[in-house]
């Protein structure tokens, strides 16, 4: 027979796959759709007899990445009804177990909780856990600073991709002990723009006491728009949709078509205008009433244990979308940087044009000084690697238990084009590396496995204990701004102190 559990709202019935119980699709907020969209989740409607749990809901709208493919993650369907999770348990019994729940990654315009990368089956029988895995919704839909909706103090909210994810912890708090859970023992984690949702969730009031420890994967608190910023993203997708930035009744009638077309047009506008994610969290004063590496400092979250990284080689995954990059030379290397970093450095000239000469002369004689690499370093440590020190660094002046770490496998994918690159990691973690479409980003190298394995172990021992620490691994000591222990992860584990520390003198010299 199907295993049959029952929440708040009702019974449900799941499946059984890959040794665990599988529940799929289950409704954690109504239908944000219509009059409810751009409004903040509301509790899903209770029903009676027992509702089918065994297929994952559609994913939030979107245009699919070009990326997908590569990652071995499809988008089958997609529609505005798509505020559902998926739980795998290895018992629906009162085991307590600890709990992770997934925030996919996607720039806050793609990604879903159901894509195959994500299946928690192994997690889940390998380290005796429940795991999360969870839709939110995303861009224009999801992220959109309008001073409408502010006035629409009925349900509307600048944030409402930051209030789902809210919404599907407190659904985990009030059901996951049905599954076999322990809601006082949740880890929240993710990677790119799931490890920023988690990184703002951090810095935002209302998530406290909803998980108690956090991972974040290539991502960090940094990831927020002032007011400022908002309101001009939200007008420049407004007017690609043909309306006034007030008008949210229009925009509540536009056929989903359009207000998609509409996003992609607004993205490409904002390209190297705000220099940042197109589509991000807000700082709204409400929901988010100031940054969240602000509230961090100041030790908000200083209850909730963390362990952070980011990948060696991250911004190499975007190589294949950018073959100009393969062709640098000194010049156009100049002209990129000084558009990335424009503002001016101590004599004037833009600090895109010192980060060249610093990276150059702290990697020359170690790495390739090559345009071409100095610019993924750079971008690397703009986007990803820099972001996450900042916050393991405030992190650790208020919370002992942070934990720092740098994944270093290389991908051989398109000739070993990708190196250690963004994304890479997600299959070791999720230990789905053996999968046919996945090794042909990960490999098939026999340390493949076992990197897998350590990483796993890492991330389940600290679900457990708030300590990722094990015996397949050298002791790994706390993370502070002093010694920045880090544990490297690839084909060598071992822990470094300060990797790459002249490198990222610079962004301190630059704060």
């Amino acid at each position: 027979m199907d295993p049959r559990v029952e929440i708040a709202q009702g019974r449900i019935e799941g499946s059984r796959a890959g040794g665990v119980l599988v529940f799929r699709g289950i409704r954690y907020a109504r239908a944000p759709q219509g009059a409810l969209r751009l409004c903040a989740p509301l509790p899903p409607e209770p029903w009676s007899g027992v509702r089918e749990a065994k297929v994952f809901g559609a994913s939030a709208p979107q245009t699919p990445g070009r990326l997908a493919a590569l990652l071995g993650s499809p988008m089958e369907s997609f529609a505005e009804d798509c505020l559902h999770l998926n739980v795998w348990t290895p018992g629906a019994d009162a085991a307590r177990r600890p709990v992770l729940v997934w925030l996919h990654g996607g720039g806050f315009t793609t990604g879903s909780g159901s894509q195959p990368i994500y299946d928690g089956a192994r997690l889940a029988r390998r380290g005796d856990v429940v795991v999360v895995t969870l839709n939110y919704r995303l861009g224009a839909l999801g992220f959109l600073h309008l001073p409408a909706l502010e006035r629409e103090a009925e349900c509307a909210s600048a944030n409402p991709g930051l209030l789902d994810q809210l919404a599907a912890l407190g659904w985990v708090q009030e059901n996951i002990a049905a599954f076999g859970g322990d809601p006082g023992n949740v880890t929240l984690f993710g990677e790119s723009a799931g490890a920023m949702s988690v990184g703002t969730l951090l810095g935002t009031p209302r998530a406290r006491g909803l998980f108690a420890r956090a991972i974040l994967q290539s991502g960090a608190a940094s990831n927020v728009y002032d007011r400022e910023d908002g309101l001009r993203v939200a007008e420049t997708f407004m007017k690609e949709l043909g309306l006034a930035a007030d008008d949210l009744a229009g925009l509540r009638a536009k056929p989903l078509e359009a207000v998609l077309a509409a996003q992609d047009r607004a993205s490409a506008q904002l390209l190297g205008v705000v220099r940042q994610l197109p589509f991000q969290p807000v700082v709204d004063g409400d929901v988010l009433p100031r940054r969240p590496l602000e509230a961090i400092a100041a030790g908000l979250s200083r209850d909730v244990a963390l362990l952070i990284g980011t990948n060696l080689e991250e911004q190499k995954l975007y190589s294949p979308t950018d073959p100009k990059a393969q062709l640098l030379d000194d010049e156009s290397l100049l002209r990129r940087c000084r558009r990335t970093l424009p503002e001016p450095g101590p004599d004037g000239r833009p600090r895109g044009e010192h980060a060249i000469q610093h990276y150059r002369a702290a990697r020359e004689g170690r790495y390739d000084v090559s345009p071409r690499e100095l610019w993924y370093a750079i971008e690397t440590d703009r986007w990803f690697r820099v972001p996450a020190t900042r916050l393991a660094e405030h992190h650790a002046a208020h919370q002992p238990a942070t934990w720092a770490y740098l994944f270093t496998w290389k991908s051989p994918a398109l000739g070993g084009m990708l190196g250690s690159c963004h994304a890479l990691d997600i299959p070791f973690v999720f230990g789905c590396v053996d999968d046919r479409l996945v090794q042909r980003f990960v490999g098939d190298h026999p340390a493949v496995s076992e990197i897998s394995q350590r990483m796993q172990d890492a991330w389940l021992a600290f679900a457990r204990s708030g300590d990722p620490g094990h015996a397949g691994l050298d002791p790994w000591p706390r993370y502070d701004a002093g010694r920045r222990a880090t544990m490297l992860l690839g084909e060598e584990c071992r822990v470094e102190h300060a990797p790459f520390e002249a490198e990222r003198a610079f962004w301190d010299e630059a704060r």
